[in-house]
């Protein structure tokens, strides 16, 4: 049903109310401080994020998610509150957006990245969410959301769940138009509050980039080119405003602003980051020490080297429809001009997924020609491999890129995928070994969740591989089939003490999200029937 994932964009809508909050700088006699605690703020968080990935909005990609929060974590520690904790996830949806939540949670479109010419313009935007969250934009939202949302909020929720437990065309349509009524009001408010708060994040963003190393003029292109857009999609029908502009408002003037403030901190407009001896730099840092920026159209990871273009072209094979349509859109490319090398990895990544692992083979080669050692083509060859029957091959090189970066989550999960499909107890006994080390810091990763817990099944370790499907239906939104899962495997004779130990303390701390949720009339769908 359409009515849930409405609702859900609703609450994103409220929940970007931070682009939107007061005509002044934060005073300290406010009381948003006091309207949620922390722990509250990362619990919202931690639902809205599962939500998402219960109606699959997010991209969950080890790689890209590498590069995401090495990016992310970059800027959080150059902020104006390096101790606040943030999450920083990438959603699927092709239109140009960002978006800051409570608890520090920041969810970047991959159509965001696509528009972007380098790293240094995505980490402008983010930037600026990232100076939502510090000047508690958020909660000077979710306060006023509180005065004056929140009751048409909960009225709209009554509208989908009486519309959920009807089959009747008119409840749908009485659900959504509560839905419209409420996002207009969302929008409207947003249109008030906005100025003030995107100026002051515009210009601890600014900060913010300078601290961190970034090209603090990128920020400025990227509002030009999101500009540029809009006047040219203004014609047709299915074209419209890019997302971001309809919160976050861009005009002439703050692009002129922003420009200035680059030169504040940059001494010059354009060109690779040079750092001064402004204030502005890392506080952290001693006098003298500077960040070196990351040459442009470079990003730093875990992994090594890994150049922007790979992480964009991963992103349009990964947002796609299809991995068939993926490679159609890269003949449409190459018709006028020859494919680069990040378009072409992308063009291999697409034939890699469609199940083409001679051609993904090919290409992932012919790049490693020019790109020797690159981590990510070296993954993408090792499953293009396996993806062709060479598991010799594949195992090699699986194996060695584990030996030099043992605890690398994109290495890790890439291999113990092309274990658990070969379907042996022996294959998943080996990515049983390769995860382990990764498991203390997965408890809220999906992807290591339910990779473990395929890798557990084949191994004949069901009490492990039940406990990872629990978190994993968890993690994407099932709390109450989590619950249902956990309570299940209590049951079993054969638990050791440790085993039902684990068990009984998860189930305790998962049953007040369910209890919550029923509370609120929201079942598991699944459990229903």
């Amino acid at each position: 049903m359409r009515l849930l994932p409405a609702a859900i964009a609703l609450v994103l809508v409220l929940a970007s109310a931070p682009s939107v909050a007061q005509q002044r700088l934060p005073d300290i006699g406010s009381s948003a401080h006091t309207l949620l605690a922390p722990a509250q703020q990362e619990e919202y968080g931690q639902m809205l994020l599962a939500q998402l990935r219960h109606y699959d909005y997010v991209l969950d990609d080890p790689l890209v998610d590498s590069w995401l929060r090495g990016l992310g974590n970059r800027l959080a520690a150059a902020s104006d509150q390096p101790a606040q904790p943030f999450t920083f996830f990438m959603m699927k949806d092709r239109s140009i957006n960002a978006f800051a939540t409570l608890g520090g949670y920041i969810g970047t479109n991959a159509g965001l990245v696509l528009a972007a010419e380098s790293e240094d313009e995505v980490a402008g935007v983010l930037a600026h969410e990232v100076a939502h969250v510090t000047q508690a934009h958020v909660l000077r939202g979710v306060e006023r959301a509180q005065r004056d949302s929140v009751p048409l909020l909960l009225a709209m929720l009554g509208a989908v769940a009486v519309a959920s437990q009807s089959g009747s065309s008119s409840a749908g349509d009485a659900g959504m138009a509560a839905i419209a009524s409420v996002q207009g009001l969302a929008v409207q408010r947003q249109i008030d509050y906005t100025r003030s708060n995107e100026s002051e994040a515009d210009r601890l963003g600014m900060r913010t980039l300078s601290r961190s190393g970034y090209d603090t003029a990128a920020m400025a292109r990227m509002f030009e080119r999101m500009q540029a857009m809009s006047r040219t999609n203004q014609g047709g029908e299915r074209e419209r405003l890019p997302d971001y502009m309809r919160s976050h408002p861009v005009t002439t003037t703050r692009i002129s602003e922003t420009r200035q403030l680059a030169e504040q901190y940059d001494g010059r407009a354009g060109g690779t980051f040079a750092t001064s001896g402004l204030a502005g730099n890392n506080p952290l840092l001693p006098p003298g020490l500077r960040p070196v920026a990351a040459p442009a159209g470079a990003a730093e990871d875990a992994t090594g080297n890994a150049q922007f273009g790979w992480v964009r072209e991963r992103l349009r094979v990964l947002s796609a429809n299809t991995p068939s349509e993926a490679i159609s859109e890269y003949g449409r490319l190459g018709r006028s001009v020859a494919l680069d090398d990040a378009q072409r990895y992308g063009l291999a990544v697409a034939q890699l997924l469609a199940g083409n692992g001679a051609e993904a083979a090919r290409g992932f080669e012919t790049l490693l020609a020019s790109h020797p050692d690159d981590t990510w083509l070296q993954l993408g060859l090792a499953q293009a491999e396996a993806r062709q029957g060479r598991h010799a091959a594949a195992d090699a090189r699986f194996e060695r890129l584990v030996r030099s970066m043992p605890r690398n989550r994109s290495v890790v999960l890439a291999y113990a995928e092309v274990l658990a499909e070969r379907n042996n107890r022996e294959a998943g006994r080996r990515a049983q070994d390769i995860l382990r080390p990764l498991s203390a810091s997965a408890g809220d990763d999906p992807v290591f969740q339910r990779t473990f817990a395929r890798a557990s099944e084949i191994a004949g370790d069901s009490v492990r591989a039940g406990e990872a499907w629990a978190e994993s239906a968890y993690l994407n939104g099932r709390a109450e089939q989590a619950l249902v899962q956990l309570n299940t495997l209590r049951r079993r004779d054969d638990l050791d003490y440790y085993a039902r130990a684990r068990i009984d303390a998860r189930i305790a701390s998962i049953t007040p999200t369910v209890l919550e949720l029923r509370r609120q009339g929201i079942r598991d769908p699944d459990l229903r029937k």
